[in-house]
C-alpha cells in the first residue's frame, strides 16, 4: 500500500496574462478583413468596393493609424498592471483599486481592493462599459 501524505505546497502568484485576438487561421500574420467579426469590430470610413488607388492610400493610413492606437491603448493596459487606478464612472461615482488585467475583447477590468463609496471588494470585475475614464500615476 502506498502512502500519501498531505504538503502544502506553496503555487507561485498568478501572472496576468493580457491576449490578443487570435487571427483567422493558426498560420495567419494578421485578420480576415472579410471577416464577419472583422468588420463588426474595425468598420472603416472607406467603401472597399471601389477601390481605387488614394482610397487604397486612406485605407492604409487608415490601418496605420488605429494599429498605432491599438498598440498605444495595449501599452497603457500593460503600464496599468498592479497600480492603483481611479475609475470615474456614470452617476459621478469614482472607484480607486489595483489594476489586474482586462479580457481579450477589453469587455470587463479584473481589480483587487475596490474601494466604493459603500464598501471594499478584495476582487471585482468592473465592467468596461460602465466607465468613462480612468487614470493612474506613472
Amino acid at each position: 500500500m502506498l502512502g500519501f501524505t498531505a504538503e502544502r505546497i506553496s503555487m507561485a502568484t498568478p501572472v496576468p496574462v493580457l491576449r490578443l485576438p487570435k487571427g483567422p487561421d493558426p498560420n495567419s500574420r494578421g485578420f480576415d478583413p472579410r471577416s464577419p467579426r472583422f468588420i463588426a469590430l474595425c468598420p472603416t470610413s472607406i467603401s472597399t468596393s471601389t477601390a481605387s488607388e488614394t482610397d487604397a492610400d486612406q485605407l492604409q493610413k487608415e490601418q496605420r493609424a488605429r494599429s498605432v492606437l491599438r498598440e498605444s491603448f495595449l501599452r497603457c493596459l500593460i503600464s496599468m498592471t498592479n497600480k492603483k487606478v481611479q475609475f470615474h464612472m456614470y452617476e459621478k461615482v469614482k472607484v480607486e483599486a489595483t489594476f489586474g488585467a482586462s479580457d481579450i475583447d477589453v469587455l470587463n477590468f479584473q481589480v483587487s481592493d475596490l474601494q466604493t463609496p459603500i464598501g471594499v471588494q478584495k476582487e471585482a470585475l468592473i465592467r468596461c462599459q460602465d466607465v468613462i475614464s480612468y487614470s493612474f500615476d506613472v
